[in-house]
């Protein structure tokens, strides 16, 4: 599925932001819930879904939406409460608790855009796809079809995404209090929302809402502009624009001007949007270019642009040996340092305890995590609760997918939910040490070992099926341990943190199949020459096939040009551990160098661009681009993604915009 990327976004210290007023009061786990939270969440999840769908399905590059729901759920709240208290009503106060378990809710929620598979192993099942591939392409047969139905899609939801809250609930005082795991992205949100709820930083919390709001209208009336411009098909408007000449623009060398990408580029690391226009550049600036002229040779020359037996079965063959590469290596190297840092846990519990001389400071310290771990482990979530609900989903879910997918047996899911514990806390452990959260690795795995065990009897159905089964259990779960070490530093109760994540995912699982169901139904989904190519949809069907079928139907040279990508992608990920920090850091990563590979360079010059702007940003004033970059991005892609709403509601009513803006060569006289 896509590459979600992530990173710490602010750097832990000691400062205020951090610490705990002990005089603070502490709501109830019940009062951090409220119902103004759950309605704010929901607003939210409705639209951070419909974003997370359309980079799922354009491009697959999903950056962390977290400031942003943080960011605005402030807003929305802190709005109503100012309203309210104009007019005269007597309110309760905003807290940072509520605050927590507002951005848990919509993270939970847009999470199953993610990994509900709706750009990757769903879509991979649908008829347009099998059509692309090829309907004689060996072990691509129609009886692998099952088109997309809000019904089943919703139940298949329902029945998967809350087993990964309940397998790892229990031993959340192991991950968060007894291993100290520091959860980057965890630690980073629960130190924004501090800043929020301290007087200075609700100021600067005011100037980044404002300054989100500017950019989201600049970014949904620009969106409303082009439109207009759009015309009828995918040749017209300032999405074709050939802002770098017609000659490169044929190799889908061009600038869109997409909010969304320019905005991608400035919350994404500045290596990561290097790492993309890199393999843009090595995809279509020199190999396909390369490959295109060995047709006739190395593939029949009069083959469409969509087979895979031709050009189009390299772009997407090698764009999967890099992911695979890049997946196997990073999951080899997270399962080390798991094993190496639970040996020194254990070593370290045997020694001697010395007792030293504490000064003030070191108290103060003290003092402040006894108050997080009193008030984290206050409310207990009953063991027996979370076993038997671990259970019992998982009986019903073994009796409700075969009826789903017919053709993954009740057994091999049985036997999914009986491993998916472990993999579960490998995943949650890893993240939590390096916040690379391997979801769509171990989905891969699935795949393939689900895949090549059913065989070509409806391999293809049990893999894809199989593979969103141990997408959702491991995701959740390090969402869930995420969110736990967020609540642990903003002082949230563990049993609000775990009702959160439970309201969030039901509301995704109804949120995101029907704002699915908006592109589905407005817009061309999985066409290879559309906006919304859905390129994971057809790299997924591909593995399963491939774990059935082998490697026979490949081009020519396409063999040995992936194994050499996939060394190249372990050897990359090797030099990038192995070097000093200051090369390492200008080593490119081959999971983002993958994306272009099959989908285009367009992209990648838009998130080249607000890389750029960020960098040139930081050099004239560092302060102002750490504190306002974040929300800046956030509103050129929430702008964007609002537009979505009104343009698939038009399109469902085939109301086509006015004006087809082209361009072509000029006609010489």
């Amino acid at each position: 599925m896509g590459t979600e990327i992530t990173e710490p976004l602010l750097v832990d210290s000691k400062d205020t932001i951090n610490t705990v007023d002990s005089t603070e009061i502490i709501p109830e786990w019940k009062d951090q819930i409220t119902i103004r939270g759950l309605v704010v969440s929901a607003v939210l999840g409705v639209l951070f879904c419909i974003i997370t769908h359309k980079l799922n399905l354009t491009v697959g590059i999903i950056p962390s939406l977290n400031v942003a729901a943080g960011l605005l759920g402030f807003f929305f709240v802190k709005s109503w409460t100012g309203l309210l208290s104009r007019l005269g009503f007597s309110v309760s106060p905003f807290t940072k608790q509520e605050n927590t378990v507002i951005q848990t809710c919509v993270v939970a929620c847009y999470g199953l855009a993610f990994s509900g598979g709706f750009g990757s192993y769903l879509i991979a099942l649908d008829e347009k796809t099998y059509k692309l591939i090829g309907t004689d392409y060996p072990g691509n047969r129609a009886e692998d079809v099952k088109n997309p139905g809000l019904g089943w899609m919703i139940g298949f939801l329902f029945v998967v995404s809350f087993l990964g809250l309940f397998s790892l609930a229990p031993l959340r005082k192991v991950m968060v209090m007894d291993y100290k795991l520091t959860y980057p992205s965890g630690t980073a949100t629960a130190m924004l929302i501090n800043s929020f709820h301290t007087n200075t930083g609700a100021e600067l919390a005011g100037k980044q809402v404002s300054c989100l709001g500017k950019y989201l209208s600049i970014s949904l009336v620009w969106s409303c502009f082009k439109w207009f411009f759009s015309g009828i098909g995918d040749s017209c408007g300032f999405d074709n624009f050939p802002s770098l000449g017609l000659t490169l623009f044929k190799s889908t060398f061009f600038f869109d001007f997409s909010p969304t990408y320019v905005g991608c580029g400035l919350i994404c690391p500045h290596i990561v949007n290097c790492s993309v226009l890199l393999g843009a550049i090595i995809s279509w600036g020199f190999l396909w270019p390369f490959i295109s002229q060995h047709a006739g040779a190395w593939y029949p020359a009069d083959l469409s642009s969509n087979d895979f037996k031709g050009l189009y079965g390299y772009k997407v063959f090698i764009a999967i040996a890099l992911i695979l590469g890049d997946g196997l290596y990073n999951l080899i190297k997270i399962i080390i340092i798991t094993i190496k840092e639970m040996c020194n846990k254990s070593t370290m519990q045997n020694l001697p305890i010395v007792s030293e001389v504490q000064d003030s400071e070191t108290s103060k310290l003290l003092l402040e995590q006894r108050k997080r771990d009193e008030v984290f482990l206050k409310d207990r979530i009953p063991t027996w609760l979370v076993a038997a609900g671990y259970v019992g989903l998982a009986a019903i879910s073994t009796a409700v997918i075969p009826v789903i997918f017919p053709p993954l047996k009740w057994y091999l899911v049985l036997c999914s939910y009986i491993i998916a514990p472990a993999l579960a806390f490998c995943n949650s452990y890893g993240t939590g040490l390096t916040d690379w959260n391997l979801t769509s690795t171990y989905g891969k795995i699935g795949l393939f070992i689900i895949a090549s065990l059913v065989g070509s009897d409806g391999g293809v159905v049990a893999g894809l099926a199989a593979s969103g089964v141990m997408m959702s259990i491991v995701s959740t779960a390090a969402d869930l341990m995420q969110d736990f070490k967020t609540g642990y530093l903003t002082l949230s109760s563990a049993k609000s943190m775990f009702v959160s994540q439970l309201v969030g995912t039901a509301m995704g699982c109804v949120i995101a199949p029907l704002t699915f169901w908006l592109f589905w139904s407005a817009f061309d989904i999985g066409d290879p020459d559309g906006p919304y190519k859905a390129p994971y949809a057809v790299i997924f069907r591909e593995m399963a096939i491939l774990g059935i079928e082998g490697f026979s139907e490949l081009p020519e040279h396409c063999l040995a040009l992936c194994c050499g990508f996939f060394v190249a992608a372990l050897v990359i990920n090797l030099l990038r551990d192995v070097t000093p920090k200051k090369i390492s850091q200008f080593i490119p990563i081959p999971m983002a160098m993958a994306v272009p590979f099959y989908i285009g360079a367009y992209f990648a010059i838009d998130m080249f661009v607000g890389t750029v702007i960020l960098f040139v940003w930081e050099r004239i004033n560092r302060k102002d681009a750490e504190d306002y970059s974040g929300a800046v991005a956030s509103g050129l892609i929430c702008g964007d993604g609002i537009w979505t709403i009104p343009s698939a509601i038009l399109a469902i009513f085939r109301i086509n915009p006015p004006i087809c803006m082209y361009f072509g060569p000029s006609l010489s006289g």
